[in-house]
Formats: C-alpha cells, sequence, structure tokens
C-alpha cells in the first residue's frame, strides 16, 4: 500500500506540475500555454500529489507475522 501511495502521488504531482508550467507559460506548445485557469488547476493538483507522496512515505511498515503462542 505504501508503494502504492508514493508511485500515484508521483504521478499526480508530476502532472499538476505540468500543468501548472504550462499555464504559467514555461511550457509551450499546448492549448493550455499561458492560460492561468490551468495554474489553478494544476497548483492543487500537484499539492495533493505531494501529499500523496509524504503519507506513502511516513507510513508504518507492515509488521511481521508473530507466531501463535
Amino acid at each position: 500500500m505504501r508503494l502504492l501511495f508514493v508511485v500515484v502521488g508521483i504521478i499526480v504531482l508530476l502532472m499538476g506540475s505540468v500543468w501548472a508550467f504550462q499555464g504559467a507559460g514555461y511550457i509551450p506548445g499546448s492549448f493550455m500555454t499561458n492560460d492561468p485557469t490551468w495554474i489553478a488547476i494544476g497548483a492543487p493538483i500537484a499539492a495533493g500529489g505531494a501529499i500523496l507522496t509524504v503519507l506513502g512515505l511516513r507510513s508504518k511498515k507492515p509488521s511481521p507475522p508473530q507466531a501463535p503462542l
């Protein structure tokens, strides 16, 4: 489960960052270029991806199974 959070979080972080940078005009060649709407969409999505990644990295590792008494 940890790995899933980290992988999905990184993908969402990158996706949101690309959208925000396209909206700001730093990445040209798209209908999103220089459209501030994509900054407003991409920045929160990137933040959500960062949160998912941090939660995945900070979650506890599963404890090994214990022998029955």
